[in-house]
């Protein structure tokens, strides 16, 4: 009788693991910036394949980084940033990329792949890319801007919109002080975040997906902000300027990325496979409004967005060009510094 009993019971958890794996097989967890992504997507994903998208959003790189760093397992697609997905590789995080599960690769700009922050191309895919520099509105700011110093001018207190972001903000102060936007240097970042400080009664509100908006409606007069954002909101308000200010620019990257820990990483392959189709890509790229890397979309995008030097500049004439590269040890700086600035400490 035990002896039936425990082999009732070993088929019984068989089944079971067998139904666990069965649900596996057909999802799979996407963890994404907010706003980056048209849905309508998902749905077709999931029709084409039967796989289900669990879809997560966060804010920032470092609220990604946090989450994955308490449990974030259940994880497996995520879309950091550059330097992100250097500290990431660095800490053995991601998995390699099985390129056989990911033929669309073909339709990715080369000269996109294999970028500093993964000179190997074996972790990350481009998501979408851009510049970041200053939008604003030419009724309220009448003088010329064409540098960051237009985001300390006095005469603009509370018209002033800054990145929610340390690197980005940081990165901005150390540009308009004529230093790289990845420095190291404690004297350096001390005077970025002096700088910072001395801006900060200027600032309205220190925002992220929200900027596009309140530049469209005219809440503010002028914003630190990335091309896309730039974009949608000059879309919505045909009024706005943006500018990429003499001292340089950000060339940033979001990539697609697998944790190594993924349960899915098959699903997650297949799921990058179908964002790199290229009329897939191109409806995602011109409901994001931001610059897709795939070269191949670019022949299905039909609005306005395709001729847009805001979406697609000429790299070639921008001078100072740099990619946020990943701090090491000194992001503990870096994270005090935008600690300071916020509490205006």
């Amino acid at each position: 009788m035990k002896k039936w009993m425990l082999s009732v019971l070993a088929v019984l958890l068989l089944l079971l693991t067998a139904c666990g794996n069965g649900d596996n097989e057909k999802v799979v967890n996407v963890y994404n910036f907010g706003e980056y992504i048209d849905k309508e997507l998902l749905a077709e994903f999931e029709k084409q394949t039967g796989i289900q998208v669990k879809y997560d959003m966060y804010v920032t790189n470092e609220d990604l980084y946090v989450k994955m760093q308490q449990g974030g397992g259940s994880y497996d697609l995520i879309v950091p940033s550059e330097y992100m997905i250097e500290r990431m590789i660095k800490e053995d995080m991601l998995a390699t990329l099985d390129f056989d599960n990911i033929p669309n690769i073909k339709n990715i700009d080369p000269a996109l792949m294999g970028m500093s922050y993964d000179p190997d191309g074996k972790y990350a895919i481009p998501y979408f890319w851009g510049t970041m520099g200053i939008l604003y509105n030419p009724e309220v700011v009448q003088a010329p801007v064409d540098s960051w110093d237009a985001l300390w001018d006095p005469q603009y207190e509370n018209q002033i919109l800054m990145l929610d972001s340390s690197r980005q903000s940081i990165g901005i102060a150390l540009l308009k002080l004529g230093y790289s936007i990845n420095s190291t240097s404690e004297t350096e970042l001390e005077e970025a975040k002096q700088l910072l400080i001395q801006q900060r009664p200027l600032v309205y509100a220190y925002q992220v997906d929200q900027i596009k908006e309140m530049m469209a409606t005219g809440e503010a007069a002028l914003a630190a902000t990335y091309s896309g954002d730039a974009f949608y909101a000059v879309r919505e308000n045909p009024g706005l300027k943006y500018v990429i200010p003499k001292e340089g620019t950000n060339l940033w990257f979001d990539s697609m990325v697998i944790p190594k820990d993924a349960v899915n990483k098959e699903n997650a392959e297949a799921f990058i496979n179908f964002l790199l189709d290229a009329e897939v890509a191109a409806q995602n790229a011109e409901y994001v409004a931001y610059s897709t890397p795939n070269v191949e979309a670019k022949k299905y995008i039909v609005s306005d967005m395709k001729d847009s030097e805001i979406v697609f500049p000429d790299l070639s004439k921008i001078e100072n060009i740099q990619i946020f590269n990943d701090p090491g040890e000194m992001i503990v700086v870096y994270d005090r510094i935008w600690t300071d600035v916020i509490s205006g400490e």
